[in-house]
């Protein structure tokens, strides 16, 4: 009789241990690359959403190992473009991602030197690529 009362009092503290489970906090923002060329030869922001536009991005081997199958459901992803530049130097990213109600407000920098860029034979496509880890609407700023 005192094993099946000892037994049952081990079960039950066992069972109220006091661990605590981890709860990773996501940043409201992350940029997955960024790079001086590659991009495409007009100037556009998009936001990519379905399913067909992020396996696009899954693909890409600059994003190999940074975007899980299942983040399509969680965030939403920006493929930022400056176009065509023909001086060295050139960047586009995100300087702040703020979180209202019902709306995500990004706001974008491009920067392009001002006669310090070396000219170039060739021209250069910017771009950025973000991951938004919300699924509210975006709008850019």
């Amino acid at each position: 009789m005192k094993r099946i009362c000892l037994l049952f009092v081990s079960i039950i503290l066992f069972s109220c241990s006091t661990t605590k489970s981890k709860v990773v906090d996501k940043p409201l923002f992350e940029v997955l690359t960024q790079q001086p060329d590659g991009g495409g030869n007009i100037h556009f922001f998009e936001i990519v959403s379905t399913s067909q536009e992020f396996r696009m991005l899954q693909g890409d081997d600059k994003l190999k190992g940074k975007i899980k199958p299942n983040d399509i459901n969680e965030s939403n992803f920006l493929i930022l473009n400056m176009g065509e530049k023909s001086i060295n130097g050139c960047s586009i990213n995100v300087v702040d991602v703020q979180e209202t109600d019902n709306k995500i407000i990004v706001t974008i920098k491009e920067t392009e030197p001002k006669g310090q860029g070396i000219a170039l034979a060739d021209y250069v496509y910017p771009y950025c690529i973000v991951k938004i880890n919300s699924k509210k609407e975006i709008v850019f700023k």
